[in-house]
Order: structure tokens, then C-alpha cells, then sequence
């Protein structure tokens, strides 16, 4: 009789509430409310000037929302990986809101650190990636929201044929 009164007291009922609260949390909005993760891709790549030893780029990403609500951000930050190695990364303030079944584009300027990009070189050498196609993968973080913000991973091919610079 006294371990039920111990699972009815306040305490108990107040940590097992917080626990249930925990779980939810961690297991992120997106999957218990029905809502679709946003699609993120790499719409394009530009060069800018560079600044010292390092590379710039401006990344392109296309946001489209699969949801039946809109979402605001006010932030983004990517890291870009490129033939499996640390490549570049990147922070905006930008801000904005993906409508509710739509999309928008958001530029992002890259920065490559001179060592990376010449270790990137040395890896390109010896890979037997095609000339122009390098693989990568895409983190990044659309900052806002009552849950601060939404992760988004995009993968693919980079095609950096000569000067002009294109994502697939």
C-alpha cells in the first residue's frame, strides 16, 4: 500500500510529467505533429573575392517546406564537406520565412581556409573522383523558432567545371 501512495504523490507525479516532457523534446517537433522535414539543396555556387589567403564563395540553398505552416527563421549557418574532408563554412543573418508549401533561396557566404583548400587539392589528386564532380555533404541550421532553430542536411555532386560552379 505505501509504493502506491509513493507512485501518487506529487513528486512523483511531477517527475514522471517531466520526464514524459523530456522525451518529447528530444525527439524533435517535426515527427510528433505530423510535419515533414524541409528539403534543403544547393541551388548554386559562386565565387567571391577572396580576402587574404582564403577561398569565398557564395552557396545558394533552395528551402522548400512540405508543411501546412509557415516557417520564419532569422539565421543561417552550413558546413560544407566536400570528397568526405571538412571544406568550408558559413553564417548569414538573413531572415525570412519559407511559406507554407513553398520555398525560397537564401545565399550564404562560404569561407575556405587556405590549408583546407590546399589539402582539398592534394586529396583531389590522388581520388579517382571524375575531373569537375566532387561529392558533398551539406549540415546546416535555419536558427528561430521556439525550438531555436531546424537542422538540415543536404548530399550530392558538385560540378566545378573550369570557372563556372554549379550545384546538382
Amino acid at each position: 500500500m505505501s509504493f502506491v501512495r509513493l507512485l501518487l504523490s506529487g513528486r512523483s507525479v511531477r517527475l514522471l510529467a517531466l520526464g514524459v516532457l523530456t522525451v518529447l523534446s528530444l525527439g524533435g517537433c517535426a515527427g510528433w505533429f505530423g510535419h515533414d522535414p524541409l528539403r534543403v539543396s544547393v541551388a548554386g555556387l559562386e565565387p567571391l573575392d577572396s580576402q587574404g589567403l582564403e577561398m569565398r564563395f557564395k552557396i545558394k540553398l533552395r528551402i522548400q517546406n512540405p508543411n501546412e505552416d509557415s516557417l520564419s527563421f532569422d539565421g543561417v549557418s552550413v558546413d560544407l564537406q566536400l570528397n568526405g574532408q571538412s571544406f568550408a563554412s558559413g553564417v548569414t543573418d538573413q531572415h525570412g520565412t519559407v511559406p507554407r508549401y513553398g520555398e525560397t533561396v537564401v545565399d550564404v557566404p562560404l569561407t575556405v581556409p587556405a590549408f583546407t583548400a590546399v589539402r582539398q587539392a592534394f586529396s583531389l589528386a590522388g581520388s579517382d573522383t571524375p575531373p569537375g564532380q566532387y561529392p558533398y555533404i551539406l549540415h546546416g541550421r535555419l536558427a528561430g523558432g521556439l525550438s531555436g532553430g531546424t537542422r538540415f542536411l543536404d548530399q550530392g555532386v558538385l560540378s566545378l567545371p573550369g570557372l563556372g560552379v554549379a550545384g546538382q
